[in-house]
Order: structure tokens, then sequence, then C-alpha cells
């Protein structure tokens, strides 16, 4: 609990004013990652860094009459997590709009929200699902049909995006962007037509996604101050799951400096939750170059401050040489000009000190990618001279891996298997499965390995559903993925999930442990991650969430102790109605929820084999305990 003064163990407050520590947290058992000092059960903070890190009884005396004192109820407490691979620039300024799946333990849930929010949208506003699940998670096991959505929702737009495979478009949305007969297949993209012709609702990503984007980007948008109290509320939500830094990869229909303003000026106004250390994705094909000098000339990596910085480009430097990563379609062929457009791009970053981040989800491209690499690499001294690295990497090679070491490069990998493994097991089989990627054998050659989400359009942002998959191999679904050579122990997969995170925005000094001197950012957790069962992990939060010495997150004993979040003024918003991230129901809720999904689980598992379909195996549904 927090009080305004609480003196601990006796010892009677520092009564010189300014002398006390702003903050102090107690009765802790905390994990600091700091191998020097690995435990503490108490810290002191001033100034937004941590002043002690050790014994209650030693951090007693920086309790001054005016610290506020936290009382961590002997609950395990651990450094700010920190996602070295998202989206959160792009997720908050869309939040307010999204009917988010993440988390929903059936299809017959999930349609009720859908049909409830259509009842309560206005009109010329849409109904949006666009990442955060996969039909694994659902005791149904499967996808809603276009009959299920047009039922749910006659009369409203509905957009549901499935991976970077497909959408579901209702036939309001349809005529909404104006998909009629007519309509052309893009390049990479297919709208799914019916005999007659007509669209059916169904779009392909075969293989890239840009048909799934362009279309969500014909939907309506928020206003700028929309944008601004948007972003405010997916931020609160990141710090409900223990959050406290991301590094926000870019990504397509995020261009700088103008989708970048929320965050920028929340950051001027003090407001920022989350650390954001941020990239510049090339928007346009055939520009590339263009927009790498204009950004060149405007800003350079580390510009910034300790909320909002400049970390580099990518991550897609070039359209011409990004692979796509819709294990449901054939592994795409890059263009011919790949090698010559990457290189370009790479050699003009070099030389203006700006390091990258640059997508690879197959070896094959790595390779490719490798070889400019090593070309660029002979006219200055044997490596690229700039931070870079690998993100997704899931069928990397060990000689790969080599040649990555050599060129000072590392990696960054994100759990797009946890929410994708059945798709790639299906085309690429299990043995190649157990590797993708080949986390254990990326840690032994030496990289920084950090791990991430690839949230919000894949992933679901809870980075504990990507810890549970760090260490214990299997998927949303519980089916076993990997080899027990490529799982990692807990800490282990939290130090990727810290301190890594911060070598990659070249932070480490500053966070990523709890040491004196670093930044005040820190999790006191619902559940002792350490001891739990394998299967609570992907339900652990944070009780409450500290990020600069600020209280911005707090729940159950803490209740309202957090800086001040206004409710949605968007009264219509799906987060206003259901939250984000699906709250998991306690005692004879929970109880007959789960009855439910498995009674939902029997009867779809008897109509896949009436109809002679193959029903894959698992070995363990998360959902089934807790």
């Amino acid at each position: 609990m927090a009080t305004k003064t609480m003196p601990v163990g006796g010892m009677r407050p520092v009564e010189s004013a300014g002398t006390g520590a702003d903050l102090v947290v107690r009765n802790a058992k905390i994990y600091t990652g700091d191998p020097a000092n690995p435990a503490a059960t108490a810290v002191a903070i001033k100034d937004g860094v941590f002043v002690a890190v050790g014994g209650d009884a030693e951090v007693a005396r920086h309790i001054g009459t005016g610290t506020r004192v936290v009382d961590a109820l002997n609950r395990r407490a651990i450094p700010g997590l920190n996602d070295s691979h998202t989206h959160v620039i792009r997720g908050g300024n869309n939040y307010l709009m999204e009917l988010r799946w993440d988390g929903v333990p059936s299809l017959r849930r999930a349609l009720d929200m859908l049909r409830e929010q259509a009842g309560r949208t206005p009109e010329g506003q849409w109904v949006r699902v666009v990442g955060g699940w996969t039909p694994e998670q659902f005791a149904e096991k499967r996808l809603p049909t276009l009959k299920e959505l047009n039922a749910a929702a006659p009369d409203t737009p509905v957009f549901v995006m499935h991976l970077y495979q497909s959408a579901l478009m209702n036939r309001a949305a349809l005529a909404a962007v104006g998909y009629t007969r007519d309509s052309p297949n893009p390049p990479g993209g297919e709208i799914v037509r019916d005999r007659s012709g007509e669209p059916t609702g169904l779009l392909l990503a075969a293989p890239g996604a840009s048909l799934l984007y362009s279309t969500l980007s014909k939907g309506p948008v928020l206003g700028d101050e929309q944008k601004l109290e948007s972003t405010r509320h997916f931020f609160r939500e990141l710090n409900r799951f223990g959050l406290t830094s991301a590094i926000d990869a870019a990504g397509g229909f995020q261009d700088f400096p103008d989708d970048y303003g929320t965050v920028m000026q929340l950051a001027q106004r003090g407001e920022l939750s989350i650390r954001i250390a941020y990239h510049l994705f090339p928007q346009t094909a055939g520009q590339e170059l263009d927009d790498l000098r204009r950004w060149i000339g405007m800003v350079k990596p580390g510009d910034g401050d300790q909320w909002l910085r400049a970390n580099g480009a990518g991550e897609n430097l070039a359209w011409s040489p990004a692979d796509f990563e819709n294990f449901a379609e054939p592994r795409p062929q890059l263009r011919d000009n790949a090698a010559a457009d990457l290189e370009a791009a790479a050699r003009l970053l070099i030389e203006n000190d700006w390091g990258f981040r640059l997508h690879a989800t197959y070896d094959e491209t790595i390779r490719h990618d490798l070889d400019v690499f090593e070309k660029i690499a002979k006219d200055s001294g044997g490596t690229l001279g700039v931070p870079w690295l690998f993100d997704h990497a899931e069928t990397i090679s060990e000689d790969s891996i080599a040649r990555v070491k050599a060129l000072g490069g590392n990696v960054s990998i994100q759990n797009r298997m946890y929410f994708q493994g059945a798709a790639f097991e299906n085309r690429y089989g299990k043995a190649a499965t157990e590797w993708a990627p080949p986390v254990t054998r990326l840690l032994e050659a030496g990289l920084t390995v950090g791990a991430g989400t690839d949230a919000t359009r894949v992933s679901s942002y809870n980075p504990w559903l990507a810890l549970h998959w760090l260490t214990t191999g299997t998927d949303i679904g519980g089916s076993r993925l990997y080899s027990r050579e490529n799982i990692v122990d807990r800490a282990t997969a939290l130090e990727m999930y810290t301190v890594a995170g911060a070598k990659l925005s070249g932070e480490a000094d500053e966070k990523g442990t709890i040491e004196v001197g670093k930044y005040a950012d820190l999790a006191i957790l619902s559940a002792d991650y350490f001891t739990v069962a394998d299967s609570v992990i992907p339900y652990i939060e944070a009780e409450l969430t500290i990020a600069g010495g600020r209280v911005v997150y707090a729940s159950d004993q803490y209740e309202g102790q957090d800086e001040v979040l206004e409710a949605p003024s968007i009264e219509w918003s799906p987060v206003a109605l259901f939250g984000g991230y699906h709250r998991t129901p306690s005692g004879v809720q929970q109880a007959n929820g789960f009855v439910e999904a498995s009674n939902d689980s029997a009867e779809q598992r008897a109509w896949r084999e009436r109809r002679g379909e193959q029903v894959r195996e698992h070995t363990h549904n998360p959902l089934e305990d807790c």
C-alpha cells in the first residue's frame, strides 16, 4: 500500500527538506537483473532514478517526510519490460477505434463482442479487429465465417484482419470501400470473388499484406486530439503488463514526421508513460533514398531524450529486398533490383552514421542481405561501422548467424510463431518448426538477442505471451513447437525482454536493470514469474508499474494510486466497453467460461472430423488452467 509517509522498521523519517527519496518500494522480492546485486527487497527513487537498491533497513534511511512508500506485500518485482520490436506509435493512433480479441478464449465470445459493438457504433464508423489474435486461441480453433460477420453486423462496416494472411469484410464494409466486380487485384494481393465475379469479403495476402493495409486505411481515422487520448490509453494498457519501454520498428502507413506527431506532443508535455526509441521506414517504392535523405537532414540517431529518441532507420530500407511473413503462402522471391536498392540505402545510412534494422524472415533473404553488407564492409574495415540488426529471422542458418556476428550485427526476435506456428509447420514441417527461430543458437553465438511481439497487427502486445513462448516452446493453443534445446530459462527470457532491448537502443547504461543511477522503471507482478507453473505465465499482469519514478499503472491493492487517466471521451469506443486485452474472469464465472469453451471445443472438433479435416493435437492449453 502507498501512503504519503510511512516509517519503516521503527526508523524515523529524514527531516531535512529535499533529502528524502520521492518514492520507496519495500517488502518486495526484487529481481534486479544486475549480476553484481541480483536480489533486493527495497528500492529508493529520486528524480526519476534509483538512488538505493538493497534491504528494507538499508533503504529506510532514504524515507523523508515527503516520501511516498509502496509496500509490495512480498510480491515479485522486476525491471520494467522493454519490447524490442513493436509498433506502439501506430497502435496508439488507432487504439480507441479497435475491438481487441487479444486473449478472448472462444470465437463465440468474440462474435458476441462484435455484435454488441456493431450495435453501438455510430453511422460512418467501422468495427475493426486488426490483430493480436489467432484461431488457435479459440476453443473452436477456427476463423469466423463471412456469414457470421454479416449476421452479427448487417449494416455496420466490419473489417477483421487475421495476422498478415487475410482479412474478412462484411457486405457493409465492401460497400464502404467500394470493392466491386470491377476492382482489380493489386500486386501481391487477391480480392476473392464468388462464381458471378462479385467480391465475397475475403482478402488474401498473396503473399504481401499491402492489400490488407490499404483497405484498412480507407476507414475513418481519429482527429488529432483523439489520437492523443487514444495513445494515452494504449500506453496505460501497455503499463498494465509491466512495459515501460519499447522500440518502435515503424512500418507501413507510418510516415515521418506526420504520424509521429502524437507521441512528440505527449513527450513535449511530459505525458509519455512508455519510453520510445523510434525508427523511420521509407513508405513509397522508388522514393526510398529521397525519404532517407530528407530524414537525415531532419534528425539523427540519439536525438531526443529519455522518453522519446531516434534510433535509426528500418525495419525496411527499401521495398524490393523485403520478404513477407505470411506462412500460409510460399516464401516470396526477391526482385532483381533488390541487392542494388539495399546497397544504395545502406551505404547512404552508413555514410551518415545511421544505424538500421532490417525485416528478414527467411534465411534466403538474410543470405542475400549479408552478401550486400559484406560487399560494403570490404570498404570500411570489415564491419559496417554502425549498429544494425535483423528482425524476425525465423529460418536463419548457423552459417548466417556466424556472418551476422562477423559484421557486428545483432537480432531481434518476436513471438510470431506463437500465433502462426501451425501455418509454419503445415508448410515447412516439424523439424524446421523446432528451430524457427533458433533462439538458443543465436544466444550461444554471443549476439544480443532482443525479444518482442511485433504487435499490434500480428501478435498481441501482451509481453507475457512472448515470455511464455520463449520459456515453454509452445504456441498459443498449447501445441508443442520447439525442440527442448531451443527453449530458454526464465531468467534468460527476462533478460531478452529488458537488458537486450536496452542494448539495441544504445541505452544499456541507463535502463534494463534495477541499479543505482538507472532510470527508475519497475513492475510489481500479480504472480511470481520465477515460481508459477508455466500455464500461469500468460496471465501475469502488473499490480503496479513505475516508469521514471512515476506510478503509471496501479490495480488491486494499489487501485487509484496511479496517474489520473480520464475515461475515453469517444463513448462508442470498443475500449470504453470491453477494454484492451481480455481480462481472465475469476471464480464461478471462470469455471463456467471454461466449461462453455470446452463444449465449444468438443463440438467444433466433432464437426471438423466429420468433414474429414485433420485435427491438430496439442500438449496443453493454458486456458484449461488457472
